[in-house]
């Protein structure tokens, strides 16, 4: 769908692909309907309506559709294909998007019966990170996804797949049918974006050494996508991260220095936004910026209060979390952001309030207006203190330089001076500790 325009072509707005976009609920054997991950089918829809507005497409009609029985060949029945076909005719559909995980046959089948384009949820997605990826890292990551998902998908309505190539002569034979061939450089192409990308997660790795040897505590934010990560971040960093009120605004990690109300200095992380369904091969291809959460010292959940699946977007984030392997960090240094709280009406504000008041660890807030912003800096100023461990230290008082970053790196409890020496007791970060002993071994 990335179209680039050609030389002499008016920079006027693009045109934009018309899309019809479809939820499928299918009856499970219980005689329920499937909700995914808790949402009801028409907030799924319109999830799948912001997924598609995020890259700009102009939705003609989206509906959700009952499946009682799945067709292994189209998945949606007789009654619904005819009615969509002559829809995406009289309309000019340009695009059908099926919010669903679709097979490669099905897809095909799909396009031959309404003679468009059709994408399902996980190309959608990937539609989006493509556009959105800005640095090799985020590039390379969208890259090895898209075609993980594509290798499986040759067999789509290309009529030139059983064409014979002839071979190089020297090598003899007839030669390979040419949907081996794609084959074959797609998965050459995959092998040699896996290894860019272990010298990127050694990179990474490289520069959480580096942070480690001038060691600051790493703060994350973390959340469902559209939750107000970037604004966030923005807020508290003075930073201008891109942030729109549009799913996964951001894809590429950022990190920025800020100073907590007692002085203490922190790097903030952002990072790409989650979202329930999340394809298998984005969360592999993302690991290594994942990473940096996984080595964060405190997780910040921010979460869209305002929403009305806020519950179920928690619910997939944690989800996640944990498959990262993450499951004990949540339980000691996760704490919970309410973001959009000048979203709410009265009523709903006071029950956020209500419930804030008996559970520790969630802060309301308002990345927007500012409004419990200074708050959540308090509240992460605590939680670091809690962790700092308490050290008696002697110090030469001609060496001045360490005194001083003691008091701007630790609380000092209490110091005795004698003729050369000042005896100090100082609660520190651990990391800190070991930024004194190697200070001091220097």
């Amino acid at each position: 769908m990335n179209r680039k325009r050609a030389r002499g072509q008016s920079t006027s707005a693009p045109k934009r692909d018309r899309a019809l976009i479809l939820h499928p609920v299918v009856k499970t054997k219980g005689n329920g309907i499937s909700a995914v991950a808790g949402l009801s089918p028409q907030a799924r829809l319109e999830e799948a309506r912001g997924l598609a507005l995020a890259i700009n497409l102009h939705i003609v009609h989206a509906e959700v559709v009952q499946v009682p029985r799945p067709r292994p060949a189209t998945l949606l029945g007789g009654g619904v294909l005819e009615r969509m076909a002559s829809r995406v005719a009289e309309e000019d559909i340009h695009i059908v998007i099926v919010d669903a995980v679709l097979s490669p046959i099905q897809q095909r089948n799909l396009e031959r019966a309404w003679s468009c384009k059709v994408i399902d949820r996980t190309g959608l997605i990937l539609e989006i990170f493509g556009e959105r990826a800005r640095s090799r890292e985020g590039v390379l990551q969208v890259e090895l996804a898209a075609l993980s998902y594509q290798k499986s998908r040759l067999v789509r309505s290309w009529t030139h797949l059983e064409r014979q190539r002839g071979g190089y002569g020297f090598m003899g034979g007839p030669g390979e049918r040419q949907i081996e061939s794609d084959r074959r450089q797609i998965g050459e192409r995959i092998t040699r974006l896996k290894r860019e990308l272990e010298d990127v997660k050694r990179t990474r790795s490289l520069h959480r050494a580096a942070r480690s040897r001038v060691p600051y505590p790493v703060i994350a934010l973390v959340g469902y996508t559209n939750a107000g990560k970037s604004t966030l971040f923005n807020r508290l960093t003075e930073a201008e991260v891109f942030a729109e009120d549009q799913l996964f605004a951001t894809l590429d990690p950022t990190m920025r220095g800020l100073t907590l109300p007692s002085g203490q200095e922190v790097i903030l992380s952002d990072t790409v936004g989650f979202i329930s369904d999340l394809p298998t091969d984005l969360v592999a291809a993302f690991r290594a910026t994942l990473e940096e959460v996984l080595s964060a010292d405190i997780i910040v959940h921010v979460r869209d209060i305002s929403h009305p699946s806020t519950a179920s977007q928690k619910r997939d984030v944690i989800e996640i979390l944990e498959d990262l392997g993450i499951s004990q960090t949540l339980e000691e240094n996760l704490l919970e952001a309410q973001n959009k709280i000048d979203l709410l009406d009265a009523d709903s504000r006071d029950s956020v309030l209500a419930g804030v008041a008996q559970t520790k660890g969630r802060i309301p807030l308002s990345a927007q207006t500012g409004e419990g912003c200074d708050a959540l800096l308090a509240y992460l100023d605590e939680c670091l203190s809690r962790r700092r461990k308490v050290v008696d230290v002697t110090i030469g008082l001609e060496d001045g330089a360490t005194i001083a970053w003691l008091y701007s790196h630790g609380q000092v409890l209490s110091r005795n001076d004698d003729e050369r020496h000042a005896h100090m007791t100082v609660g520190l970060d651990p990391a800190d500790v070991a930024r004194l002993e190697r200070r001091q071994a220097s």
